[in-house]
């Protein structure tokens, strides 16, 4: 780590402490998905994908038995919605339902169908608290699609119970089978033929990796260009994190050039997302799925440069294996 590097994380550091010891935060992220054959469950393949247009509310005790409205969001066409609520208070006393359509919404997927989730805290930072669900939220459609009716069982009428039998009358036992002479003895089988040689162990495959975090430095080394997937060197940024980003970074960015991005927090923090992105499409276990990584940073752009900082430090811990405590276990593609 070269001097200019710590002077800089020294700067980051500082500069989110002095920000955030007067004022105080609690995030709140979340998905909603729509049943779409009302089954209870979520399916792919039954299209039941993220919804845009869902009133989500939150809600926590009033110590009497009850519960008080907090504050209300709406998801986006992702799915996802984030509240904000300022202070830093305990929230993992509350729960987070579907409360129906947002004004203007075209969807007809409002109806609950899911139970309140409850919120756990997923981390604690300085002043600022990030609380994600336990589990997603469903909703669902006043009637099941009609490409459902084929996954619907129809109950047919019941059969008619058979009448009842007669016992079975108890046999006498069969007489003793007469003893059989002894077999001829065989002659010795012929020795089996050797098996083939083993065969060799299949080779290392990328992209199957259960754990792994790599810094942007990684990504950008010609030697790892296979671990790209879902998206290329190539794909502009506006194509992949959307107007937002298009609006501040243009339509000409590609990935591999905003991964070469340094000295300004917008560049770092694109840099960082960006190398979060791949490997959230490279690891089952990255704490951050991709679509919570093009949320916070449309979040953080949307913010203050304070938040826009906060975002990319937590990208950089998460990229250097800082939560889930591993390492890049990237091989040289062949």
């Amino acid at each position: 780590m070269d001097l200019l590097f710590k002077f800089k994380l020294c700067f980051l550091v500082a500069s989110l402490l002095s920000a955030t010891t007067a004022y105080g935060a609690a995030i709140i992220s979340g998905t909603v998905f729509c049943d779409q054959c009302k089954d209870g469950q979520i399916s792919f393949f039954d299209f039941d994908l993220p919804v845009n247009g869902v009133k989500v509310t939150l809600a926590c005790g009033d110590g009497k038995g009850g519960f008080f409205n907090v504050r209300d969001d709406v998801t986006n066409f992702l799915g996802s919605f984030v509240m904000k609520v300022d202070g830093t208070p305990d929230l993992r006393g509350c729960t987070a339902k579907v409360s129906g359509a947002a004004p203007g919404s075209r969807t007809n997927c409002t109806v609950p169908g899911s139970p309140p989730r409850s919120l756990k805290l997923v981390f604690r930072l300085l002043n600022l608290e990030m609380y994600s669900l336990v589990g997603p939220l469903v909703s669902q459609p006043a009637q099941p699609k009609p490409f459902c009716s084929r996954h619907v069982p129809v109950p047919g009428p019941k059969p008619p119970s058979p009448p009842s039998l007669p016992p079975i009358p108890k046999l006498p036992p069969l007489p003793p089978l007469p003893q059989l002479p002894p077999l001829p003895q065989l002659p010795p089988l012929p020795p089996l033929p050797s098996f083939p040689p083993p065969m060799r162990q299949m080779p290392h495959m990328p992209y199957l990796e259960a754990s792994s975090a790599c810094q942007h430095e990684n990504w950008t080394n010609p030697d790892y260009k296979c671990y790209w997937r879902a998206v290329n060197p190539d794909t502009k940024v506006a194509v992949v994190f959307g107007v937002i980003a298009a609006k501040r970074y243009g339509t000409d960015l590609t990935l591999e050039k905003g991964l070469q991005g340094r000295g300004d927090p917008y560049k770092t923090l694109l840099r960082e997302a960006i190398t979060a992105l791949l490997n959230s499409y490279n690891s089952l276990h990255f704490p951050y799925p991709p679509l919570s990584v093009v949320k916070h940073f449309n979040w953080a752009l949307l913010s203050s440069q304070r938040s826009v900082l906060l975002t990319a430090l937590h990208f950089k811990h998460a990229n250097s294996g800082g939560y889930s405590h591993v390492s890049c276990k990237f091989e040289r593609c062949k």
